[in-house]
């Protein structure tokens, strides 16, 4: 991991968990630093994905899972015939764009993981055939599915971001903290 996750405080383990999961979304923003347009679409590999399709699929799959949790109809509907669309970058969307909603969608993600009154509280999965029936999962378990998936788009979105440019995950750490500091 090249960037440290700081303790929570005492206790807090909704901190803790919400903490682990910046430092994942952290990963998958700093592999999109200093890119242009052209490059958030590129694929330059094998594999269909894109950096700028893996932020939109992260940020629509964070806000999906939220809303089922609260028991919401979905913001986005997305079927078997446009799931791939999540992953790609449609006409007059843009990296900024995607980015801009996915800090809405962390926020809203916090403040209600902060507001639930327990991470023992569960919610029904949908009916599907990869979930077992009348399945239900608790706030914890979403937050650590939210960390896990992060996690894993993050670590396509550095592969990708190595073979366009060379750059590594550390490098980007060293990129970010100078333009903090700039």
């Amino acid at each position: 991991m090249p960037t440290h996750v700081l303790a929570e405080a005492h206790g807090d383990e909704r901190g803790a968990l919400l903490a682990f999961l910046e430092a994942q979304r952290g990963g998958l923003r700093r592999a999109v630093l200093g890119l242009t347009a052209e490059q958030a679409t590129e694929r330059p590999s094998a594999s269909e994905l894109t950096l700028g399709g893996l932020v939109k699929h992260v940020a629509e799959v964070e806000q999906r899972w939220v809303e089922m949790a609260q028991e919401l109809p979905p913001s986005v509907g997305r079927t078997q015939e446009t799931w791939h669309l999540s992953f790609q970058l449609e006409d007059g969307e843009t990296l900024a764009g995607v980015l801009s909603h996915w800090d809405e969608v962390a926020r809203l993600t916090e403040e209600f993981i902060r507001k639930v009154p327990s991470l023992d509280d569960t919610f029904p999965l949908p009916e599907a055939p990869w979930y077992p029936p009348n399945a239900r999962q608790s706030m914890r378990w979403l937050v650590l599915h939210l960390i896990e998936e992060t996690a894993r788009h993050a670590g396509h979105a550095d592969v990708i971001r190595e073979s366009l440019d060379g750059k590594t995950a550390f490098e980007l750490v060293d990129e970010e903290r100078k333009a903090r500091e700039g």
